[in-house]
Order: C-alpha cells, then sequence, then structure tokens
C-alpha cells in the first residue's frame, strides 16, 4: 500500500485528492493537508470585497465532503519537507510520512517586497485570500461613506493581473449602483508594459479592448508601472519607458486602494534544497514531477513557469483554472501510472483559459499555447461571460461537496464556449 500526501486543498489541491481516490483504488492511502479547516473558492473573492457575496456564499469546512470518500485530512500548516527522508513536520510538531508528495500549497503573497503594501502591515488591500476580502470589504463600507480616490493594480513581479482587472471593474459597477462613482476618481497601476498584457504577451484584441473599457468607465492608467512605497493614503509609483527608463515618478493620493502581490513559494516548500527556483516556485519535468525528487509532484500556482517575455518591469505568467485541472490530472494519472509499474507519460495542457467578471458583463479568453506564437489567440465580451463565471462558481462548489473529480473545463467549459480545439492544440 502506497500513502500519497497532498498539501493545500484549494483549486488544484482538493479536486486532486478525489481524483486520487478513484485513479487508486482503495488498497492505496491518501491524506490531504491544509493550513486551515476550510475551503476558500478564491476566483469569487473580488465578490465578497465588495459585499457580493458572503464568506459562507464561497468557504466550507473541507474534513466532512473529502473523509466520506475516505480520504484522511489533517488541518495543520506544513512547517518542513524532508525529502531525503519522505517526510512532513506540521506546525504541532507531528510529522507524517509519505510515498509521494503532491504540492499544491499555492503561492507566498509578496506583500514585503513593497514597503507599506499589504492589509496586515500595509495600507493597500488585497484580494488573494477570502480573509482579506473580507478585510477589503470592511474597508470599503468606510469608504462609501466618504469617497474619493481609488487606485487598483499589479505590483511588479506579480502573474495575477486577471483578478486586478476584474475588481477594478466590480468595484466601478458596485460604485455606480450606489450613485457615487462620480465621486471616485480611480487609477489602474499595473506592472504590465500595456493594459492587457495580462502576463502572456496580450491574448486576442485584450489591449484594444480592454483599454476601451478602462477608458469607458473613466479609469485613468500607468502602465510599466513599479511601485516603490506605499505610505498611508499615498502611493509612489516609477512609471517606466520600454527599454526600462523612468520616465515620471508619480505621488498618487488614495483612500481606498486594492493592489495584488508578487507571488514567491511558500517557506515550507521553498527551503527544500533542488526543490525550486529562486522565488520558491517548484521545478518540475513535462510530467509534473520534481527534477531531483522522483515522489515529488506539483501542480498549480506553485510550480515554476518562466515569463512568456521580458518586460520592462518584471512580470510573470499566470495558471489558470483550465491549466491546474490539466496538470492536476497528469499527476493523478502519472503517479497511478508509477504505481502500476509503468514510467509516468501524462502531461498537462499547458492553456491559459479565463472567464472575467466586469461587474455586470465580462470577458472571456484563451491562449493556446500559453507562450506565443499561438494556434488559438482568442478574446469575446458579453454578458453571458459574467453569468458564466457565476456558474463557474456555483457548479465548483458543488463539485467539491459532492466529490467529484469531473473535469470541468474540458467536459463543459470548452464545449460552451465553442473551442474544444483548444484541447487538440494542447501538449497532452
Amino acid at each position: 500500500m502506497a500513502h500519497v500526501v497532498i498539501i493545500g486543498a484549494g483549486t488544484g489541491g482538493m479536486p486532486a485528492a478525489y481524483e486520487m481516490r478513484e485513479a487508486l483504488g482503495k488498497e492505496h492511502q491518501i491524506t490531504l493537508i491544509n493550513a486551515t479547516e476550510n475551503f476558500q473558492f478564491v476566483p469569487s473573492n473580488p465578490w465578497v470585497a465588495v459585499g457580493w457575496r458572503q464568506e459562507t456564499d464561497i468557504s466550507f469546512p473541507i474534513r466532512p465532503y473529502v473523509e466520506r470518500k475516505g480520504i484522511n485530512f489533517v488541518a495543520q500548516p506544513v512547517t518542513k519537507i524532508e525529502a531525503e527522508r519522505n517526510r512532513l513536520v506540521l506546525a504541532n510538531q507531528e510529522t507524517v510520512d509519505y510515498d509521494f508528495l503532491v504540492i499544491t500549497t499555492g503561492p507566498k503573497l509578496a506583500f514585503d517586497e513593497v514597503p507599506g503594501m499589504g492589509p496586515h502591515a500595509g495600507f493597500t488591500q488585497s484580494v488573494c485570500t477570502t480573509d482579506h476580502a473580507l478585510a477589503a470589504w470592511q474597508d470599503y463600507q468606510r469608504f462609501v461613506e466618504k469617497p474619493g480616490s481609488v487606485i487598483i493594480g499589479a505590483a511588479q513581479g506579480a502573474s495575477c493581473f486577471g483578478p486586478a482587472y476584474e475588481f477594478a471593474f466590480i468595484l466601478d459597477a458596485d460604485l455606480r449602483k450606489r450613485k457615487i462613482r462620480n465621486k471616485v476618481p480611480m487609477t489602474f497601476v499595473t506592472s504590465e508594459p500595456y493594459i492587457g498584457h495580462l502576463g502572456l504577451g496580450g491574448v486576442g484584441d485584450s489591449k484594444g479592448m480592454l483599454e476601451s473599457e478602462l477608458r469607458q468607465r473613466h479609469v485613468r492608467w500607468i502602465t510599466n508601472a513599479k511601485i516603490t512605497r506605499i505610505e498611508q493614503g499615498k502611493m509612489f509609483v516609477d512609471e517606466h519607458d520600454m527599454k526600462g527608463n523612468i520616465v515620471e515618478s508619480h505621488e498618487l493620493p488614495y483612500e481606498y486602494s486594492m493592489v495584488l502581490p508578487a507571488f514567491k513559494g511558500v517557506e515550507a516548500v521553498a527551503g527544500v534544497e533542488g526543490l525550486c527556483n529562486p522565488r520558491g516556485f517548484v521545478l518540475i519535468d513535462e510530467f509534473q514531477r520534481s527534477k531531483k525528487y522522483q515522489n515529488i509532484y506539483s501542480a498549480g500556482v506553485c510550480v515554476a513557469i518562466p515569463p512568456v517575455e521580458t518586460t520592462p518591469v518584471p512580470t510573470g505568467a499566470p495558471k489558470t483554472g483550465y491549466m491546474i485541472e490539466s496538470m492536476v490530472t497528469a499527476v493523478v494519472h502519472n503517479i497511478a501510472d508509477v504505481l502500476a509499474g509503468k514510467e509516468p507519460s501524462h502531461r498537462g495542457t499547458w492553456n491559459a483559459l479565463c472567464l472575467a467578471d466586469m461587474g455586470d458583463t465580462g470577458v472571456a479568453f484563451a491562449a493556446l499555447p500559453q507562450i506565443p506564437p499561438r494556434n488559438v489567440s482568442w478574446m469575446k465580451k458579453g454578458k453571458w461571460v459574467h453569468a458564466a463565471k457565476i456558474a463557474f462558481e456555483k457548479y465548483f462548489i458543488r463539485k467539491m461537496k459532492k466529490g467529484t473529480s469531473e473535469p470541468l473545463y474540458e467536459k463543459y467549459v470548452l464545449k460552451a464556449l465553442g473551442i474544444e480545439r483548444l484541447k487538440k492544440g494542447g501538449v497532452a
């Protein structure tokens, strides 16, 4: 009997546990470890931050759902990975031995890389976790009583730009509903070299479309932006040209701000010699397997993916839901193959597919493959995307409570968007 341990029970880790359970059968032991007792549906956090969702709408206890599927659950942070001994050390000093380890921890949020950034020791809000989104909602309620300038953005080194755009548009929609949008000057600050870059070098006409949407909503923007420091009510931003030279230094006032940070690997993962790159992301081969430790696999935001291109201000490449789903499936099949005495052969489909809400409408985009040149570069706007994002939320949460590993993107989303050819263009 083999013991497969999965660290992290987010949008990658919890489906991985279910899929692993189905693939391996009852003769093998599966343990899911998460820092907290609850699952959080992270894509809905921007809605939480404006009061459109409650915490109970997008979060639920993990234990009863996974345990009824025969999956062990441990709610403790992992403080150390002893890869040479195939052992984990938990925050309560207990240890867990494994035969195979799957790392789906997500990232560490590098707020500390910009002085004054972040909801804990800084002066800006975040939608990266549900706790952060709840804090942003509390601050937003204060703000609407006395509205003023708003700054939304993504710091240098960020790789997940979609939620920044989403939150800017959602905030605009909520302010219009409250009939106070006219009292709120908005600025979008981003490390992207141009609006709509998205860490992907642009997708379809993302530049023109997103510039138009920001312009229609009277949102000014600063690109190639490096945030140097943040104070209470002030953000200091250096704007660069395409050669990386500073062309203007801005001192921007604000009453409310949400800025996405750069990501790093979590400490327990980053601390394993030979496992990660300098930023703490797991170095994997084409089979999602560690290049040094053959019984360690990884999927999701915590894996190392090179930037699509070099930009004047550093940007990273995003890992979207379809990509994470395909990584997880590859990991499960490869571990099953190894247990059956076979060599790993399954690869993740590194394509980007995203539904981005805009409050009362939305944008869907697909980039296949993620790194250009591409077979598919597709982007569409419409109210149907807003409806699709809501349906995605409801379906995914229901799927996690039901305990199924049904591949959402390949079975439903690609067909609904009419772009089934995405799979054909991948590396799977």
